[in-house]
């Protein structure tokens, strides 16, 4: 019941720095956009404004403290935002540059074991230190995880980022279990259906097991079921919010 309690309270927070944003951004742009006036009604033009600024900030901040939470419920120990030094031999460390930018320029396809598999045989030469910083990192037993949570259609860039910074950390210790987090498909329920084209070049997104997406994601965090317990704390506290913003039009 607690988790749910704080997980509520990080939605009710959002919501109301979304409508706060919204205002601000309405009082100062009022006569800066005489066309969507003069296409658009004001109600259109608040609730188009808001769902912007709640996306953006519900994609950052909340949906890191909402998995850590859930993560925690689970039995996993878990901090976000989470630095990790890491000391891998440059010739690994060259290699993950050759990777992403092969896969960046389309030359070669996403094959994640194939990847590391390759970085395993580095095992001698100069060393280089390097600075990882992660999502959220979990730990279970004797398992430490790292999750590189992205917006659910990141760009090439950042799907690069995370795709080396996964690539570095199995170099650093095999036993790392890395892993890319999308907190929902946007293109349908079942993997398959995910469309976005730049992460697809970093990642094969359909089959790749170190890629977890909607549901996958949420039940990892927090075992089978999440997703749908979720979902109903969404539900409930969205009695409240919808309540308020039909009075906001």
């Amino acid at each position: 019941m607690e988790i749910a309690n704080n997980i509520k309270d990080i939605l009710r927070a959002c919501v109301a720095g979304a409508l706060k944003r919204t205002e601000n951004r309405i009082v100062t742009e009022k006569a800066n956009k005489p066309f969507h006036k003069a296409l658009l009604t004001p109600e259109i033009v608040k609730v188009s404004s808001f769902e912007r600024s709640f996306s953006t900030s519900f994609g950052q901040g909340p949906i890191e403290k909402i998995s850590e939470l859930v993560a925690i419920e689970n039995g996993f120990q878990a901090q976000r935002q989470k630095e990790t030094m890491i000391n891998v031999y440059k010739g690994a460390v060259d290699e993950v540059e050759r990777i992403c930018a092969d896969l960046r320029s389309g030359q070669k396809r996403p094959q994640w074991h194939k990847e590391v598999q390759t970085l395993s045989s580095f095992t001698k030469g100069d060393t280089v230190v390097r600075r990882i910083i992660s999502d959220l990192w979990l730990k279970k037993d004797a398992t430490e995880y790292f999750i590189s949570i992205k917006t659910v259609t990141p760009n090439l860039d950042q799907s690069e980022i995370a795709k080396k910074d996964m690539l570095l950390l199995k170099s650093e210790d095999s036993n790392f279990q890395t892993y890319l987090g999308l907190y929902y498909n946007p293109h349908g329920q079942e993997r398959k259906d995910y469309n976005h084209s730049f992460p697809l070049k970093m990642f094969d997104m359909h089959t790749d097991e170190c890629v977890l997406i909607g549901k996958d994601y949420w039940d990892f965090l927090g075992g089978i079921g999440a997703y749908e317990r979720l979902l109903d704390i969404f539900a409930q506290v969205g009695v409240e919010t919808r309540e308020t913003l039909l009075g906001y039009q």
